[in-house]
């Protein structure tokens, strides 16, 4: 991360730089539902990420229906605990094989793009630090949830944190992973990219 531009830092970019979007220009995101190259690889990835963020926003509802008393502390300690730990598992395994074998191989077919993928690669380190965190903040509220009130109500706030700022971070990563990505699945194609 050391290597990468302080404006291009996850928690404070507003997407990518212009010399990185050359394909997504070429290839916007209202065109991608209709491209012949979309299905395979583009799909599932697309398909996962909008599983990301659909999880993410019913972890930071739970939270608030907690908070709000909409829920009591055992229903949510039950609905909340599997779904985080899918989401955190899940997206870390996610981003495991990107690092491992994807970037890689997408780097190498097209190489203007190495920078992007490095980029991602520096977001995948934070990212990861948050899911420690996340976890973390996540264990110590479920139990202060057997705890007295206050005790209940700054974990949650402890948490409700860690989480938005987990949520925040990804959303920013997604979408430019999404730019960086789809875009060349769509110009190479599954076959020249290494998949299906």
């Amino acid at each position: 991360m050391d290597d990468i531009d302080p404006k291009l830092y996850l928690e404070t970019r507003l997407g990518l730089p212009e010399d990185l979007r050359f394909l997504v220009e070429k290839y916007p995101r209202d065109s991608w539902a209709g491209h012949r190259n979309v299905h395979g690889m583009a799909s599932m990835w697309l398909q996962r990420h909008d599983m990301f963020r659909e999880l993410g926003g019913i972890l930071t509802g739970s939270i608030a229906d907690y908070r709000e008393g909409r829920t009591d502390a055992r229903g949510f300690a039950q609905f909340f605990g599997p779904r985080l730990n899918f989401f955190l598992g899940q997206l870390d395994g996610h981003h495991n094989i990107e690092d491992h074998h994807y970037f890689p191989i997408f780097a190498r077919v097209e190489t203007r793009l190495k920078r992007g993928f490095d980029i991602l690669d520096a977001d995948h380190h934070l990212i990861h630090d948050a899911l420690e965190m996340n976890a973390q903040t996540a264990n110590a509220f479920l139990q202060a949830l057997t705890g007295d009130t206050d005790a209940q109500h700054y974990a949650a706030d402890a948490y409700a944190d860690q989480n938005s700022r987990l949520v925040a971070m990804l959303a920013r990563h997604l979408d430019d992973e999404e730019d960086l990505i789809i875009p060349l699945i769509l110009d190479k194609g599954d076959r020249e990219l290494g998949g299906y």
